[in-house]
């Protein structure tokens, strides 16, 4: 049977995806992965917000959790908030820029995708100096197995 891999990013998950697990089949719409995509290899991605008009169907062989390491560049901790009139309500946006680590990416097999992707975040706590280290898992790879039976058994045949 053959094999590919395919990237499925946590938002696409967390927005509408279906939590899978190996041994699953399922029904994706599958991008090719282009070099400028990042897809951490993969040879496609699922895109649940358009793309081909028809699925890729087979069953999940293997499940990697994918972990980025990023740098970031504003901790909203250490910002103090605007001194507020008397009586004024003052909102404070804790926002932080994060940039991904070169070649600090890891892999971790699991059994079956999660639906929700914040518990697996970890960053530096206070105090800490700017930038600092935050570790997030950004998505999952999927071996995928395709069948004889008119799905395509290559990226090259999902256009």
């Amino acid at each position: 049977m053959p094999r590919i891999r395919v990237y499925y990013a946590d938002w696409q998950m967390e927005c509408c995806g279906t939590p899978f697990a190996v041994g699953d089949e399922i029904a994706w719409r599958l991008v090719p992965a282009a070099e400028e995509d990042d897809c951490y290899g993969a040879d496609a991605w699922v895109e649940n917000h358009g793309g081909p008009g028809r699925a890729t169907v087979g069953r999940v062989r293997g499940i990697d959790l994918v972990h980025q390491e990023f740098l970031a560049r504003h901790d909203p901790r250490t910002v103090a908030p605007p001194a507020a009139a008397p009586g004024a309500v003052v909102f404070v946006a804790a926002g932080r820029e994060l940039e991904p680590v070169p070649g600090a990416l890891t892999l971790e097999p699991v059994d079956a995708c999660p639906e929700w992707f914040g518990a697996f975040e970890r960053e530096e706590q206070p105090p800490r100096r700017v930038p600092y280290r935050v570790r997030r898992a950004v998505g999952v790879l999927v071996t995928l197995g395709t069948g004889p039976d008119g799905t395509p058994p290559h990226p090259g045949d999902l256009r």
